[in-house]
Protein backbone atom coordinates (compact mmCIF):
# COMPACT_ATOMS: atom_id res chain seq x y z
CA UNK A 1 0.00 0.00 0.00
CA UNK A 2 1.31 3.64 -0.54
CA UNK A 3 1.73 6.47 1.60
CA UNK A 4 -1.02 8.46 0.04
CA UNK A 5 -3.39 5.19 0.37
CA UNK A 6 -1.85 5.00 4.05
CA UNK A 7 -2.94 8.51 4.67
CA UNK A 8 -6.32 8.38 3.06
CA UNK A 9 -7.60 5.80 5.28
CA UNK A 10 -6.24 7.16 8.17
CA UNK A 11 -8.14 10.56 6.84
CA UNK A 12 -11.33 8.83 6.58
CA UNK A 13 -11.19 6.90 9.84
CA UNK A 14 -10.57 10.29 11.77
CA UNK A 15 -13.36 11.48 9.91
CA UNK A 16 -15.42 8.76 10.51
CA UNK A 17 -14.56 9.19 14.32
CA UNK A 18 -15.57 12.67 14.22
CA UNK A 19 -19.16 12.02 12.42
CA UNK A 20 -21.83 11.36 14.99
CA UNK A 21 -23.33 7.99 14.99
CA UNK A 22 -26.47 7.51 12.81
CA UNK A 23 -29.54 7.36 15.49
CA UNK A 24 -31.33 4.18 15.40
CA UNK A 25 -34.62 3.84 13.99
CA UNK A 26 -37.23 4.07 16.32
CA UNK A 27 -37.90 0.82 17.52
CA UNK A 28 -41.73 1.12 17.86
CA UNK A 29 -44.87 0.74 16.19
CA UNK A 30 -44.82 1.18 11.79
CA UNK A 31 -40.63 1.72 11.72
CA UNK A 32 -40.25 -2.12 12.87
CA UNK A 33 -40.00 -4.67 10.16
CA UNK A 34 -41.87 -6.97 12.43
CA UNK A 35 -44.70 -4.73 12.50
CA UNK A 36 -45.67 -5.21 8.60
CA UNK A 37 -46.67 -9.30 8.60
CA UNK A 38 -48.17 -9.94 5.79
CA UNK A 39 -46.32 -13.18 3.67
CA UNK A 40 -47.52 -11.65 0.61
CA UNK A 41 -45.24 -8.94 0.86
CA UNK A 42 -41.70 -9.12 -1.17
CA UNK A 43 -40.10 -7.75 -4.17
CA UNK A 44 -41.15 -10.68 -6.62
CA UNK A 45 -44.57 -9.11 -5.92
CA UNK A 46 -44.27 -5.54 -6.08
CA UNK A 47 -42.18 -6.25 -9.47
CA UNK A 48 -44.76 -8.06 -10.65
CA UNK A 49 -47.52 -5.23 -9.98
CA UNK A 50 -44.95 -2.70 -11.45
CA UNK A 51 -45.09 -4.58 -14.95
CA UNK A 52 -48.81 -5.07 -15.04
CA UNK A 53 -48.98 -1.07 -14.68
CA UNK A 54 -46.46 -0.34 -17.48
CA UNK A 55 -49.04 -0.87 -20.32
CA UNK A 56 -51.15 0.72 -18.72
CA UNK A 57 -49.13 3.68 -17.90
CA UNK A 58 -47.38 3.76 -21.72
CA UNK A 59 -51.16 3.55 -23.07
CA UNK A 60 -52.48 6.44 -21.21
CA UNK A 61 -48.98 8.54 -21.83
CA UNK A 62 -49.17 7.74 -26.00
CA UNK A 63 -52.70 8.21 -26.08
CA UNK A 64 -52.83 11.62 -24.02
CA UNK A 65 -50.13 13.57 -25.79
CA UNK A 66 -51.58 12.02 -29.20
CA UNK A 67 -54.64 14.22 -27.61
CA UNK A 68 -52.50 17.31 -27.37
CA UNK A 69 -51.38 16.69 -30.81
CA UNK A 70 -54.74 16.68 -32.37
CA UNK A 71 -55.35 20.28 -30.75
CA UNK A 72 -53.04 21.63 -33.48
CA UNK A 73 -51.44 23.64 -30.94
CA UNK A 74 -49.06 25.01 -33.50
CA UNK A 75 -52.05 27.34 -34.99
CA UNK A 76 -53.33 30.00 -34.15
CA UNK A 77 -54.52 30.08 -30.08
CA UNK A 78 -54.65 26.26 -30.16
CA UNK A 79 -51.74 25.92 -27.58
CA UNK A 80 -53.16 25.25 -24.54
CA UNK A 81 -49.71 24.35 -22.24
CA UNK A 82 -50.03 27.35 -20.54
CA UNK A 83 -47.71 29.51 -21.85
CA UNK A 84 -44.37 27.78 -20.97
CA UNK A 85 -43.77 26.41 -24.48
CA UNK A 86 -43.00 23.21 -23.98
CA UNK A 87 -44.47 21.87 -26.65
CA UNK A 88 -44.57 18.09 -28.30
CA UNK A 89 -45.99 19.03 -31.82
CA UNK A 90 -44.73 17.82 -35.13
CA UNK A 91 -47.72 17.10 -37.49
CA UNK A 92 -50.81 18.25 -38.89
CA UNK A 93 -53.93 16.37 -36.81
CA UNK A 94 -55.03 13.95 -39.31
CA UNK A 95 -58.95 13.66 -40.44
CA UNK A 96 -59.08 9.74 -40.78
CA UNK A 97 -59.82 7.58 -40.02
CA UNK A 98 -63.31 9.58 -38.21
CA UNK A 99 -62.99 7.53 -35.27
CA UNK A 100 -58.89 7.97 -34.26
CA UNK A 101 -59.54 10.92 -31.54
CA UNK A 102 -62.20 8.97 -30.06
CA UNK A 103 -60.11 6.16 -29.89
CA UNK A 104 -57.36 7.40 -28.16
CA UNK A 105 -59.17 9.10 -25.39
CA UNK A 106 -61.16 6.21 -25.01
CA UNK A 107 -58.01 3.95 -24.44
CA UNK A 108 -56.51 6.89 -22.63
CA UNK A 109 -59.54 7.00 -19.83
CA UNK A 110 -59.90 3.73 -19.68
CA UNK A 111 -56.02 2.75 -18.99
CA UNK A 112 -56.45 5.38 -16.59
CA UNK A 113 -59.76 4.29 -14.96
CA UNK A 114 -57.61 0.36 -14.96
CA UNK A 115 -54.78 1.23 -13.87
CA UNK A 116 -56.41 2.54 -10.51
CA UNK A 117 -56.55 -0.71 -8.79
CA UNK A 118 -53.09 -2.36 -9.91
CA UNK A 119 -51.47 1.37 -8.00
CA UNK A 120 -53.32 0.81 -4.81
CA UNK A 121 -52.30 -2.65 -5.07
CA UNK A 122 -48.67 -1.68 -5.29
CA UNK A 123 -48.05 0.84 -2.96
CA UNK A 124 -49.51 -1.35 -0.38
CA UNK A 125 -47.07 -3.58 -1.10
CA UNK A 126 -43.94 -1.03 -0.87
CA UNK A 127 -45.82 0.87 2.36
CA UNK A 128 -43.15 -0.80 4.73
CA UNK A 129 -40.59 1.32 2.53
CA UNK A 130 -42.39 4.92 3.87
CA UNK A 131 -41.07 4.04 7.41
CA UNK A 132 -37.49 3.21 6.39
CA UNK A 133 -34.93 4.58 8.34
CA UNK A 134 -32.49 6.63 7.84
CA UNK A 135 -34.35 7.43 4.91
CA UNK A 136 -31.38 8.06 2.66
CA UNK A 137 -28.58 6.19 3.32
CA UNK A 138 -26.70 6.50 0.24
CA UNK A 139 -26.74 8.82 -3.64
CA UNK A 140 -28.15 6.03 -5.30
CA UNK A 141 -30.35 5.45 -2.44
CA UNK A 142 -31.50 9.24 -2.33
CA UNK A 143 -31.88 8.89 -6.11
CA UNK A 144 -34.53 6.33 -5.78
CA UNK A 145 -36.21 8.11 -3.05
CA UNK A 146 -36.74 10.86 -5.14
CA UNK A 147 -38.12 8.89 -8.06
CA UNK A 148 -40.51 6.85 -5.88
CA UNK A 149 -41.67 10.59 -4.50
CA UNK A 150 -42.18 12.16 -8.06
CA UNK A 151 -44.17 8.88 -9.03
CA UNK A 152 -46.32 8.41 -6.60
CA UNK A 153 -46.72 11.88 -6.69
CA UNK A 154 -47.49 12.20 -10.16
CA UNK A 155 -49.57 9.15 -10.57
CA UNK A 156 -51.85 10.10 -8.12
CA UNK A 157 -52.29 13.26 -9.27
CA UNK A 158 -52.97 12.67 -13.00
CA UNK A 159 -55.39 9.94 -12.10
CA UNK A 160 -57.65 11.97 -9.37
CA UNK A 161 -57.80 14.93 -11.41
CA UNK A 162 -58.54 12.56 -14.60
CA UNK A 163 -61.17 11.46 -13.12
CA UNK A 164 -62.39 14.47 -11.34
CA UNK A 165 -62.20 15.65 -15.04
CA UNK A 166 -64.16 12.75 -16.46
CA UNK A 167 -66.78 13.52 -13.64
CA UNK A 168 -66.85 17.15 -14.57
CA UNK A 169 -66.00 18.13 -11.17
CA UNK A 170 -63.21 20.43 -12.12
CA UNK A 171 -64.82 23.81 -10.83
CA UNK A 172 -63.87 23.43 -7.61
CA UNK A 173 -59.88 22.88 -7.99
CA UNK A 174 -58.96 26.25 -9.28
CA UNK A 175 -57.15 25.40 -12.37
CA UNK A 176 -57.13 24.72 -15.65
CA UNK A 177 -57.42 20.94 -16.45
CA UNK A 178 -54.90 20.53 -19.83
CA UNK A 179 -52.19 22.23 -19.28
CA UNK A 180 -52.14 21.16 -15.15
CA UNK A 181 -52.37 17.43 -16.80
CA UNK A 182 -49.97 18.22 -19.45
CA UNK A 183 -46.99 19.20 -17.16
CA UNK A 184 -47.78 16.69 -14.88
CA UNK A 185 -47.71 13.68 -17.25
CA UNK A 186 -44.30 14.91 -18.10
CA UNK A 187 -42.69 14.81 -14.94
CA UNK A 188 -43.85 11.42 -14.02
CA UNK A 189 -42.66 10.25 -17.20
CA UNK A 190 -39.49 11.65 -16.14
CA UNK A 191 -39.29 9.97 -12.46
CA UNK A 192 -40.45 6.61 -14.40
CA UNK A 193 -37.81 6.91 -16.55
CA UNK A 194 -35.33 7.04 -13.86
CA UNK A 195 -37.06 4.81 -11.35
CA UNK A 196 -37.33 2.10 -14.20
CA UNK A 197 -33.15 2.94 -14.63
CA UNK A 198 -33.01 1.98 -10.82
CA UNK A 199 -35.51 -0.91 -10.23
CA UNK A 200 -35.08 -3.02 -12.81
CA UNK A 201 -32.04 -5.29 -11.44
CA UNK A 202 -33.95 -5.42 -8.48
CA UNK A 203 -37.05 -7.17 -10.34
CA UNK A 204 -34.96 -9.03 -12.47
CA UNK A 205 -33.10 -10.20 -9.61
CA UNK A 206 -36.46 -11.15 -8.11
CA UNK A 207 -37.82 -12.78 -10.93
CA UNK A 208 -34.94 -15.06 -11.47
CA UNK A 209 -34.90 -15.88 -7.77
CA UNK A 210 -38.89 -17.06 -7.79
CA UNK A 211 -39.80 -17.54 -11.22
CA UNK A 212 -41.63 -14.80 -13.26
CA UNK A 213 -44.78 -16.62 -13.20
CA UNK A 214 -44.16 -19.56 -11.05
CA UNK A 215 -45.95 -18.41 -7.48
CA UNK A 216 -48.96 -17.75 -10.27
CA UNK A 217 -48.97 -21.45 -9.53
CA UNK A 218 -49.05 -21.88 -5.75
CA UNK A 219 -51.85 -21.97 -4.09
CA UNK A 220 -52.40 -20.71 -0.49
CA UNK A 221 -51.49 -24.20 0.88
CA UNK A 222 -48.54 -24.17 -1.47
CA UNK A 223 -47.20 -20.79 -0.86
CA UNK A 224 -44.29 -19.66 1.34
CA UNK A 225 -43.14 -16.32 2.46
CA UNK A 226 -40.46 -14.85 1.01
CA UNK A 227 -37.20 -14.99 3.06
CA UNK A 228 -36.14 -11.39 4.65
CA UNK A 229 -32.76 -12.18 4.46
CA UNK A 230 -32.39 -11.90 0.53
CA UNK A 231 -35.50 -9.61 0.44
CA UNK A 232 -35.67 -6.14 2.34
CA UNK A 233 -39.75 -6.29 1.39
CA UNK A 234 -40.40 -9.44 2.88
CA UNK A 235 -41.60 -9.68 6.72
CA UNK A 236 -39.16 -11.26 9.47
CA UNK A 237 -42.45 -12.93 11.15
CA UNK A 238 -44.92 -12.95 8.70
CA UNK A 239 -49.09 -14.34 9.94
CA UNK A 240 -50.28 -17.44 8.29
CA UNK A 241 -51.15 -16.60 4.76
CA UNK A 242 -55.41 -16.72 4.28
CA UNK A 243 -54.64 -15.86 0.70
CA UNK A 244 -52.42 -16.62 -1.85
CA UNK A 245 -50.44 -14.26 -3.96
CA UNK A 246 -52.05 -15.34 -7.29
CA UNK A 247 -55.79 -14.53 -4.73
CA UNK A 248 -54.89 -10.95 -4.61
CA UNK A 249 -53.37 -10.54 -8.05
CA UNK A 250 -56.73 -12.26 -9.19
CA UNK A 251 -59.03 -9.57 -6.89
CA UNK A 252 -57.01 -6.73 -8.17
CA UNK A 253 -57.48 -8.04 -11.82
CA UNK A 254 -60.67 -8.32 -11.51
CA UNK A 255 -61.42 -4.96 -9.84
CA UNK A 256 -59.07 -3.40 -12.94
CA UNK A 257 -61.37 -5.12 -15.55
CA UNK A 258 -64.36 -4.06 -13.72
CA UNK A 259 -63.10 -0.67 -14.11
CA UNK A 260 -62.43 -0.85 -17.71
CA UNK A 261 -65.53 -2.66 -19.00
CA UNK A 262 -67.72 0.27 -16.75
CA UNK A 263 -66.29 3.34 -18.33
CA UNK A 264 -65.85 1.86 -21.75
CA UNK A 265 -69.89 1.89 -22.24
CA UNK A 266 -69.76 5.46 -23.16
CA UNK A 267 -66.18 5.27 -25.21
CA UNK A 268 -65.88 4.40 -28.87
CA UNK A 269 -69.27 3.07 -29.85
CA UNK A 270 -70.90 5.63 -27.43
CA UNK A 271 -73.94 3.25 -27.81
CA UNK A 272 -74.21 0.84 -24.43
CA UNK A 273 -73.92 3.88 -21.70
CA UNK A 274 -76.19 1.62 -19.57
CA UNK A 275 -73.05 -0.25 -18.57
CA UNK A 276 -71.37 3.12 -18.04
CA UNK A 277 -71.32 3.16 -14.23
CA UNK A 278 -69.09 5.42 -14.06
CA UNK A 279 -70.16 7.78 -16.73
CA UNK A 280 -71.30 11.23 -15.40
CA UNK A 281 -75.20 11.81 -16.00
CA UNK A 282 -77.73 13.79 -17.12
CA UNK A 283 -75.51 15.57 -20.00
CA UNK A 284 -78.31 14.97 -22.99
CA UNK A 285 -78.91 17.95 -24.98
CA UNK A 286 -82.58 17.72 -24.77
CA UNK A 287 -86.11 15.26 -24.33
CA UNK A 288 -86.21 12.63 -26.15
CA UNK A 289 -85.45 13.17 -30.03
CA UNK A 290 -82.97 13.95 -32.33
CA UNK A 291 -80.95 16.41 -30.14
CA UNK A 292 -81.00 13.75 -27.57
CA UNK A 293 -77.22 12.95 -27.01
CA UNK A 294 -74.65 14.30 -25.10
CA UNK A 295 -73.58 17.86 -24.44
CA UNK A 296 -70.10 19.21 -22.92
CA UNK A 297 -71.34 22.67 -22.48
CA UNK A 298 -74.68 23.66 -22.67
CA UNK A 299 -75.93 27.09 -24.35
CA UNK A 300 -76.26 28.85 -20.58
CA UNK A 301 -72.73 27.82 -19.52
CA UNK A 302 -71.68 29.59 -22.20
CA UNK A 303 -73.65 32.23 -21.81
CA UNK A 304 -75.10 32.38 -25.15
CA UNK A 305 -78.94 33.19 -24.99
CA UNK A 306 -81.33 31.92 -28.46
CA UNK A 307 -81.76 35.68 -29.55
CA UNK A 308 -78.16 35.73 -30.30
CA UNK A 309 -78.72 33.44 -33.08
CA UNK A 310 -82.09 34.62 -34.04
CA UNK A 311 -82.78 36.44 -37.49
CA UNK A 312 -80.31 39.19 -36.90
CA UNK A 313 -77.68 36.83 -37.23
CA UNK A 314 -75.08 36.26 -39.25
CA UNK A 315 -72.09 34.05 -40.31
CA UNK A 316 -69.14 36.57 -41.61
CA UNK A 317 -66.65 35.39 -43.87
CA UNK A 318 -63.14 36.55 -44.29
CA UNK A 319 -60.15 36.03 -45.93
CA UNK A 320 -60.78 36.90 -49.85
CA UNK A 321 -61.05 39.82 -51.27
CA UNK A 322 -64.30 41.15 -50.04
CA UNK A 323 -65.77 39.94 -46.95
CA UNK A 324 -69.63 37.49 -47.67
CA UNK A 325 -72.13 38.10 -44.75
CA UNK A 326 -74.69 35.15 -44.46
CA UNK A 327 -77.96 34.47 -42.79
CA UNK A 328 -79.11 30.79 -41.88
CA UNK A 329 -81.87 31.14 -45.04
CA UNK A 330 -78.42 31.98 -47.15
CA UNK A 331 -76.70 28.92 -45.83
CA UNK A 332 -79.41 26.66 -46.05
CA UNK A 333 -79.48 27.08 -49.41
CA UNK A 334 -76.17 26.32 -50.77
CA UNK A 335 -75.72 23.18 -51.39
CA UNK A 336 -75.93 20.37 -48.47
CA UNK A 337 -73.95 17.31 -47.63
CA UNK A 338 -74.91 14.58 -45.09
CA UNK A 339 -72.03 12.89 -42.75
CA UNK A 340 -72.03 10.54 -39.86
CA UNK A 341 -69.40 11.76 -37.51
CA UNK A 342 -68.45 11.21 -34.19
CA UNK A 343 -68.30 14.15 -31.44
CA UNK A 344 -65.28 12.72 -29.23
CA UNK A 345 -64.14 14.62 -25.64
CA UNK A 346 -61.15 14.82 -23.80
CA UNK A 347 -63.44 13.30 -20.93
CA UNK A 348 -63.39 9.86 -22.81
CA UNK A 349 -67.15 9.71 -24.05
CA UNK A 350 -68.02 9.57 -28.05
CA UNK A 351 -71.42 10.55 -29.46
CA UNK A 352 -72.26 9.14 -33.17
CA UNK A 353 -74.68 11.29 -34.90
CA UNK A 354 -75.54 11.95 -38.26
CA UNK A 355 -74.72 15.97 -39.17
CA UNK A 356 -76.13 17.90 -42.61
CA UNK A 357 -74.51 21.71 -43.47
CA UNK A 358 -72.14 23.23 -46.37
CA UNK A 359 -68.82 21.88 -46.62
CA UNK A 360 -66.09 24.04 -45.19
CA UNK A 361 -64.02 23.85 -48.39
CA UNK A 362 -67.31 25.32 -50.08
CA UNK A 363 -67.17 28.25 -47.72
CA UNK A 364 -63.52 28.84 -48.52
CA UNK A 365 -63.97 28.81 -51.98
CA UNK A 366 -67.32 31.44 -51.57
CA UNK A 367 -65.08 33.87 -49.28
CA UNK A 368 -62.06 32.93 -51.88
CA UNK A 369 -59.68 32.10 -49.45
CA UNK A 370 -56.33 30.73 -50.81
CA UNK A 371 -55.61 27.20 -51.84
CA UNK A 372 -53.78 25.57 -48.19
CA UNK A 373 -55.30 28.65 -46.03
CA UNK A 374 -55.82 27.67 -42.39
CA UNK A 375 -59.28 28.72 -40.53
CA UNK A 376 -59.61 30.59 -37.83
CA UNK A 377 -63.56 29.70 -36.08
CA UNK A 378 -65.23 31.73 -33.68
CA UNK A 379 -68.13 31.48 -32.01
CA UNK A 380 -71.07 33.99 -30.13
CA UNK A 381 -69.56 32.30 -26.90
CA UNK A 382 -67.95 35.64 -25.59
CA UNK A 383 -65.30 34.29 -23.25
CA UNK A 384 -63.48 30.99 -22.82
CA UNK A 385 -60.27 29.02 -23.76
CA UNK A 386 -62.20 26.97 -26.72
CA UNK A 387 -64.55 30.12 -27.74
CA UNK A 388 -62.54 30.13 -30.70
CA UNK A 389 -60.60 27.33 -32.89
CA UNK A 390 -57.93 27.08 -35.80
CA UNK A 391 -58.19 24.89 -38.14
CA UNK A 392 -55.35 23.11 -40.58
CA UNK A 393 -55.93 23.51 -44.71
CA UNK A 394 -56.35 19.39 -43.85
CA UNK A 395 -59.20 19.81 -42.07
CA UNK A 396 -60.83 22.21 -44.23
CA UNK A 397 -60.39 20.28 -47.39
CA UNK A 398 -61.93 16.78 -46.24
CA UNK A 399 -65.24 16.60 -48.27
CA UNK A 400 -66.76 15.34 -44.64
CA UNK A 401 -65.90 18.49 -42.96
CA UNK A 402 -69.39 20.95 -42.21
CA UNK A 403 -71.02 23.78 -41.36
CA UNK A 404 -73.70 22.05 -39.49
CA UNK A 405 -77.34 23.07 -39.68
CA UNK A 406 -79.14 20.21 -38.57
CA UNK A 407 -78.30 16.99 -36.94
CA UNK A 408 -80.48 13.85 -37.41
CA UNK A 409 -82.81 15.90 -39.92
CA UNK A 410 -83.47 18.07 -37.47
CA UNK A 411 -82.70 22.21 -36.90
CA UNK A 412 -79.82 21.71 -34.58
CA UNK A 413 -81.08 22.78 -30.68
CA UNK A 414 -79.05 25.38 -28.89
CA UNK A 415 -77.48 23.42 -26.47
CA UNK A 416 -76.04 21.74 -30.02
CA UNK A 417 -74.34 24.78 -31.51
CA UNK A 418 -77.45 26.57 -33.30
CA UNK A 419 -77.41 28.16 -35.41
CA UNK A 420 -74.50 26.94 -36.84
CA UNK A 421 -71.50 24.42 -35.63
CA UNK A 422 -68.46 23.19 -37.26
CA UNK A 423 -67.62 19.00 -37.41
CA UNK A 424 -64.54 17.39 -38.55
CA UNK A 425 -63.51 14.08 -38.80
CA UNK A 426 -61.22 12.94 -35.85
CA UNK A 427 -61.39 16.77 -34.23
CA UNK A 428 -61.09 17.08 -30.66
CA UNK A 429 -64.72 17.67 -29.41
CA UNK A 430 -64.42 21.58 -27.75
CA UNK A 431 -62.37 22.46 -31.42
CA UNK A 432 -66.33 21.68 -33.12
CA UNK A 433 -67.34 24.99 -32.39
CA UNK A 434 -70.52 25.70 -31.67
CA UNK A 435 -72.73 28.66 -32.18
CA UNK A 436 -70.44 29.99 -35.12
CA UNK A 437 -70.47 33.84 -35.88
CA UNK A 438 -67.44 34.19 -37.61
CA UNK A 439 -64.73 32.22 -39.95
CA UNK A 440 -61.47 34.11 -41.47
CA UNK A 441 -59.50 32.34 -44.15
CA UNK A 442 -55.72 33.17 -43.78
CA UNK A 443 -52.34 31.45 -45.31
CA UNK A 444 -50.85 29.00 -43.13
CA UNK A 445 -47.72 30.66 -41.36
Amino acid sequence: MSRLEKLGELVSEEEDARRPPAPDPPGIGPFRREFWRSPLRGQWLTSFFGSMMLPFFAIAALTGFLSHAAYNPGLGANDLSGGFDVDLYFFDWPTQPVWLYSLTQSLHVIAGFAVIPILLAKLWSVIPRLFERPPVRSLAHSLERLSVLLLVGTSIFLLVTGVINVEYWLAPLGFSFLPAHYYAAMVFLGALALHLVLKLPVAAAAFRREGAFRPLGEGIDRMRATDPEVDDLASPDPHEPTISRRGLIAIVGGGSLALAVMTSGSNLLGSVREIALLSPRGQTGGPAGPGDFQVNKTAEQAGVARAMGGPGWRLKLRGGSEDVDLDRDGLLAMQQHTERLPIACVEGWTTWQTWTGVRLADLAALAGAADGANLLVESLQEAGAFRQATLAANQIGDERSLLALKVNGEDLTLDHGFPARVIVPALPGVHNTKWVSRMTFSEAA
